[in-house]
């Protein structure tokens, strides 16, 4: 394997993995009741459509039909990908109790 591809292969799982986290992010928001868009836009007002958003949108699943995601590990995964902003929200609305 070369040095192009590999680095194309970097890239790919780290879309991937960043495409799951904005999956765990947004299931999590399902499954506490609140409005995945709306939370997002608290952390990045005015920011462009999140078009990784919308597409994990259509793959989350009704609230009785998931698994449990930790807040822990919704935040953990936020921080992880660099959403400091996001993370700073859903930590305020967790302890809050805004949900």
């Amino acid at each position: 394997m070369d040095k192009n591809e590999m680095e194309k292969r970097v890239i790919e799982n780290y879309q991937q993995d960043e495409n799951m986290m904005v999956l765990i992010y947004a299931q999590w928001c399902i499954n506490n009741d609140l409005d995945p868009v709306a939370v997002y836009e608290q952390a990045y007002p005015g920011q462009a459509k999140n078009n990784t958003l919308t597409e994990a949108l259509e793959l989350t699943v009704p609230k009785k039909e998931s698994d449990d995601i930790p807040d822990q590990t919704v935040l953990q995964v936020l921080q992880l990908f660099g959403n400091d902003d996001l993370a700073f929200v859903v930590q305020g609305l967790i302890e809050d109790g805004d949900r």
